[in-house]
């Protein structure tokens, strides 16, 4: 137990201290630097905060359980994502960029007037602050302690557990945004996608490993689930998965390019690029890394099926149990492999590496929302003669 709060605490510590040392000289004084980082944000940094503000534990706990159940087919959510973002980068980036505007609604004035910025402005930040950020506070807390089983190891119950990890992800979440501004929240976010990156790819392959045993390395692990069940790698949805093929160019495209390009909590940090050739970096990045994501967010759920319904390992059976249908409990899978593939030594660092995730999405909602307030409804409405002090206090 000590050297898992150990490591826990030793990574976060050290994702403070690098995001205060890289901007402890940066303006957040004024409404650009605050909102927008001073619109200096290079490529990795806009890359590293698009990825995380998007990754949380409901993308590693929903996709692996819908792999579970489904397949490979449920990467259509990550591929279609890095064509959304390809179309961000060439086609919408440069308007916005042109434009000089820190909002979407602010984009939407230009064309279809005062009245449409003032309704959108209000829709996105009613959505933000009553459905988004109490969705992700919740799915956070409760699948970071689904997947480590932190309310066992304190010996605490779970709904005590949520509630100390709800105030936890708030509290770290809201310094960084209120204190750091846009720049504290995009440095955080790479540092920790990083750690993400790695602590991901480690349950892929301890997960492999176990499969394949001393037998066939990581390609004889991949046989032997094909073997099992020859639909496993199917990348084309059937009529009773989740995502059937035809889906791709409709629900699953429109909702992707609506997200990747004029979702204010996500764009954002593309209004800070330094300059356009930086934004079109971080984006194509960002698209990249998006394509390879099924090997973090999809494989480990198909690896989880194999250990449960072909080699039916005990642990993993109880671990993720049986619906009031009869069904399995696909949203304890990833959780369930968690548990039985890291060592113990690696917990700590792996719940850092989720918890960042997990304040990335929220601290970019709280700072799309207060930029939404700011600009968009107290310069506008309440007090439009305000300095830009004025304006980024607002906010905070």
């Amino acid at each position: 137990m000590f050297l898992t709060i150990a490591s826990f605490v030793c990574f976060t510590s050290l994702v403070a201290f690098l995001t205060w040392r890289i901007t402890r000289n940066s303006d957040v004084e004024s409404d650009e630097g605050y909102f927008l980082a001073g619109r200096s944000l290079t490529g990795v940094f806009i890359a590293g905060s698009l990825l995380l503000t998007n990754l949380s534990t409901e993308q590693l706990v929903g996709l692996n359980g819908d792999s579970f159940k489904d397949g490979l087919s449920v990467m259509c959510w990550e591929v279609v994502a890095g064509i959304s973002l390809v179309i961000l980068a060439l086609v919408f980036l440069p308007r916005y960029l042109k434009s000089g505007i820190a909002t979407i609604p602010q984009f939407l004035e230009t064309r279809y007037g005062r009245s449409v910025r003032s309704v959108t402005a209000a829709i996105f930040i009613v959505a933000y602050m009553m459905i988004l950020l109490p969705f992700v506070l919740f799915l956070g807390a409760n699948g970071l302690n689904g997947m480590l089983g932190l309310h066992v190891k304190f010996g605490v119950s779970e709904l005590t557990m949520i509630w100390m990890l709800l105030v936890f992800i708030a509290t770290l979440g809201g310094a960084y945004a209120i204190f750091g501004g846009l720049k504290a929240i995009a440095v955080s976010d790479t540092f920790n996608g990083a750690g993400l990156l790695v602590g991901g790819l480690m349950i892929t392959f301890f997960s492999l490993q176990l499969i394949a045993g001393s037998e066939g390395g990581f390609v004889g692990a991949l046989a032997k689930i094909e073997a099992a069940d020859p639909d496993a790698f199917q990348s084309l949805g059937t009529a009773d998965e989740s995502t059937h093929w035809p889906t791709l160019f409709t629900g699953v495209l429109l909702l992707n390019f609506f997200y990747w390009t004029t979702n204010q909590q996500i764009i954002q940090r593309t209004f800070g690029a330094k300059n356009l050739a930086e934004g079109q970096k971080g984006v194509l990045l960002a698209a990249f890394f998006k394509i390879l994501a099924p090997l973090i967010l999809v494989l480990p759920g198909i690896a989880a099926a194999y250990l449960v319904i072909t080699v039916e390992d005990t642990q993993m059976i109880e671990s993720v149990g049986m619906t009031d249908d009869g069904s399995w409990n696909t949203s304890r899978a990833y959780g369930a492999l968690v548990a039985r593939v890291l060592p113990n030594w690696l917990l700590g660092f792996f719940a850092a590496v989720v918890t960042g995730s997990i304040l990335s999405t929220f601290n970019s909602v709280l700072n799309s929302a207060a930029t939404l307030f700011s600009l968009d409804v107290y310069k506008q409405y309440i007090s439009p003669s305000a300095t830009g002090s004025q304006v980024r206090r607002s906010g905070q």
